[in-house]
């Protein structure tokens, strides 16, 4: 089946899924192995574009990393001080965390890297990291005076500062977190809501002194090398929630999903969906490593319309495409605002969710800081368009299971992105 266009008609989601593994865990658990001192063992890591490229990033800065039969990687880690100056171009393709993660990793070494990526990331803001690195005496170099890539940097010694963070992002929050392995002093990182904590998580497992009081993150330079890993990397949530929201919303569905990760600074969606009126029951609570998991089940009930704002959004960020999909089929008029931070994803995610929902029928209105969506909504099928956006590809196969008639959707390939397997995936569940 060709992947790069799809062609929908409506019908339930039915049965029991294993997600892709988590995206944001598998990228920080190659970078920090990386740093590591000696192997680390990643089980069920993401294999994704996104991931894939930091594999290649890290194999391009000297570190081995195996891969073995069950699928598991190895990374040897060589220390803090163990990296190597890449022989080429570090380029990040399309990924965004590896940009920004790695920014942060190479500010504080002794050689010289460039970072690049594709025309669609060179778009993408880096000035958010690199103005407070510099503020740490990273010597960050490229267009737009160090705001987008390419950027140049070379190594230096770092200082510890004292940043609040202007915006709630764990990307932002990562990169100062990793040069603040290197510097000398403190490092403290005050942010104004929550943001993914994968960081903090993984750091504390491998012996990094670092603390949390609040909204206050504090991390010095470890005075022993850390340890290595050895984590099995949980489902991710936000692969997790398309199938949630097809559950939530398509007649005759019913899902469960193993093995989903269920930190709470990644399941916004998941509260939403409750407040919604949606039927979702969470089994076998458990830990996996430092990250909470459950198995997740749901069908469909009646939704009522909500308001998604402030530090609800940072923790739901990249399932605001599909839950605009999960609104046209809720009961009145459900908002979201303060989710500026859309405008500068993969794309420019809310003109393009309004833009390709209203080929459908949905009544959704465009705001500068997220949309308004009025419902229930009768979906029709129509050719749409994924402008090469993993998650809204997704979103719209998710609208394609309601909408009457027949939906093509241009541009599929670009979920492997995050979803390897996604459309065989929701072929599988709508054969059983």
């Amino acid at each position: 089946m060709p992947t790069d266009s799809l062609t929908l008609t409506p019908g339930p989601v039915q049965g029991t899924l294993t997600v892709p593994s988590d995206k944001s865990i598998t990228h920080r658990a190659l970078l920090f192995g990386a740093v590591a001192h000696g192997p680390s063992h990643v089980h069920n890591p993401l294999r994704s574009g996104d991931t894939l490229t930091t594999l290649r990033l890290v194999r391009d800065l000297g570190i081995r990393v195996d891969e073995t039969e069950d699928g598991s990687w190895i990374v040897h880690g060589q220390g803090l001080h163990g990296l190597r100056e890449p022989e080429t171009v570090l380029d990040c393709r399309n990924s965004g965390t590896t940009a920004r993660l790695t920014m942060g990793l190479l500010a504080g070494q002794t050689f010289f890297s460039v970072l690049a990526g594709s025309p669609q990331l060179r778009k993408r803001p880096m000035g958010r990291v690199s103005e407070p690195l510099r503020r740490m005496g990273a010597r960050i170099y490229g267009r737009d005076q160090g705001r987008l890539l390419p950027l140049a940097l070379v190594g230096s010694p770092l200082q510890g500062i004292d940043y609040d963070l202007p915006v709630a992002s764990a990307q932002v929050k990562s990169a100062l977190l990793l040069a603040g392995l290197y510097a000398q002093g403190t490092t403290r990182i005050r942010e104004p809501g929550p943001a993914r904590d994968h960081t903090e998580r993984m750091l504390r497992h491998m012996g990094v002194p670092l603390t949390r009081e609040g909204n206050l993150i504090t991390i010095q330079s470890p005075e022993q090398e850390l340890t290595p890993l050895t984590l099995t990397v949980p489902g991710d949530f936000s692969s997790a929630a398309f199938f949630l929201a097809a559950g939530a919303i398509v007649p005759g569905s019913r899902v469960l999903l193993q093995n989903v990760g269920v930190n709470p600074t990644r399941i916004g969606f998941l509260q939403a969906l409750k407040a919604m009126g949606a039927q979702v029951i969470l089994h076998n609570p458990r830990e996996s490593g430092s990250e909470p998991v459950a198995d997740l089940e749901i069908t469909p009930s009646a939704l009522r319309g909500v308001t998604i704002r402030g530090d609800q959004i940072v923790t739901m960020i990249d399932e605001l495409p599909v839950l605009a999909v999960v609104a046209t089929q809720a009961q009145g008029k459900t908002v979201v605002r303060d989710a500026g931070e859309l405008r500068v994803k993969e794309t420019d995610r809310i003109a393009t969710v309004v833009t390709e929902l209203r080929k459908l029928g949905a009544a959704i209105e465009e705001l500068p800081d997220g949309f308004i969506v009025h419902g229930p909504t009768r979906l029709k099928g129509a050719a749409v368009w994924s402008h090469g956006d993993h998650r809204l590809a997704m979103a719209l196969a998710v609208a394609g299971l309601l909408a009457e008639g027949e939906t093509h959707i241009q541009d599929m390939a670009c979920a492997a992105d995050s979803f390897p397997g996604f459309v065989e995936t929701l072929f599988k569940l709508r054969k059983q």
